[in-house]
């Protein structure tokens, strides 16, 4: 196959889709790749590093894409990048596809689109799973940001002019974010907190040394509390007051709380109130890793940072692994390389077993349609 790798063109976007690492796979395979000039300069990676590797430099993206078999992307090409590629032509990204647009260009294209955020929480699938890879290094920078935003220290200190209390870190959502956030916290010296509608998660918070907050569920709320996915299921009305009431206790009470609750395809969940921020405590910090999908506070701006009239820092920087963009991208990558292979025929180039689960589940635009949505 002829395996190109664009440039990103999204603003904020720091991450590329491979490595000098996964060249050097891809090319063993028998595969060619050419890269787009400056793909990997906000990674650390310069063009010299692809070139030892084996890949070619294509000068622009049009080049790049032009007769490429397969195009790699952290995000989904869009407008004109779409127009660029070659018709029958595959690409695999990260597609938003929940609020994408542009599916139907894809399909006018005759492009199959696949969508990493798509790919099943299976055993078999552990190596591709794009969200967790990601969402780990979200985790950790939360939890840097929180530092930087804090005006105090993190750990307990015990000096000559006094004692220092450890700060009190609320985790919203204990999904692969949210213990990442807990392990970072508690690794810096906090007392860490965390909720979660699973019950299930409360083990996990445990072990990493964290308080599970718990709202009392009724027996058929437990049943329903996780999706066959693993993920954090949308709860009822009830819930959401019994809830919002020991959220905003546990809230006013923290120094720096990080919500990381979301629900694929829906916005994300509203945890903590306007309220809820009034009420918290002078220099507190909220970090919002939801802000993209809309936000777990009605307050948090995208991609700003916003000081409440109380004082209360709301971080709403979103892509936060693009902040770690060279490892962000090297786990990517790997993730990529993973999925390539199950579409990758060797001999016979780009092979599409559309039976195989995780090609039936990712695979959103093929043939001149549009697959996703459908029942």
């Amino acid at each position: 196959m002829k395996i190109a790798v664009p440039a990103e063109r999204t603003q904020r976007e720091t991450r590329v889709a491979a490595t000098p690492e996964t060249v050097k796979k891809y090319i063993a395979a028998g595969h060619t790749v050419a890269v787009e000039t400056g793909a990997g300069t906000a990674a650390a990676i310069p063009d010299a590093a692809y070139v030892e590797a084996g890949a070619t430099i294509a000068p622009n993206y049009a080049t790049a894409v032009g007769d490429a078999d397969l195009v790699l992307k952290v995000r989904a090409p869009a407008g004109e990048e779409i127009a660029a590629l070659r018709e029958g032509a595959a690409v695999v990204a990260l597609c938003d596809p929940y609020r994408n647009s542009h599916l139907p260009d894809f399909a006018a294209r005759r492009v199959d689109l696949f969508a990493m955020e798509l790919v099943p929480r299976t055993t078999r699938a552990q190596a591709m799973d794009v969200l967790s890879s990601q969402a780990n290094i979200a985790g950790y920078k939360a939890v840097l940001l929180a530092a930087e935003f804090y005006p105090r220290f993190f750990p307990m200190m015990m000096t000559a002019a006094g004692t220092v209390k450890p700060a009190r870190v609320l985790v919203m959502g204990a999904g692969v974010a949210g213990l990442q956030a807990i392990a970072t916290a508690k690794r810096l010296g906090a007392v860490v907190e965390a909720f979660d509608v699973r019950p299930a998660a409360k083990e996990q918070v445990e072990s990493l040394g964290g308080k599970f907050v718990e709202v009392a569920l009724t027996e058929e709320e437990k049943r329903n509390a996780e999706t066959a996915g693993g993920y954090a299921r949308e709860m009822s009305d009830d819930y959401k007051a019994r809830q919002a009431v020991l959220v905003d206790k546990h809230a006013r009470a923290a120094d720096i709380v990080i919500t990381t609750a979301l629900i694929p395809g829906k916005p994300a969940p509203i945890l903590i109130k306007p309220e809820t921020v009034a009420g918290m405590k002078p220099g507190a910090v909220l970090v919002d890793l939801a802000v993209e999908n809309g936000g777990n506070c009605p307050l948090s701006q995208l991609n700003e940072v916003v000081t409440t009239e109380g004082g209360v820092k709301l971080v709403g920087y979103a892509n936060l692994p693009g902040f770690v963009a060279a490892d962000a991208s090297a786990l990517y990558a790997r993730n990529l390389l993973n999925f390539v292979g199950l579409i990758d025929g060797r001999d016979k180039g780009y092979v599409l077993n559309r039976k195989d689960d995780i090609i039936a589940a990712s695979l959103v635009t093929h043939g001149g349609e549009v697959l996703f949505g459908r029942a």
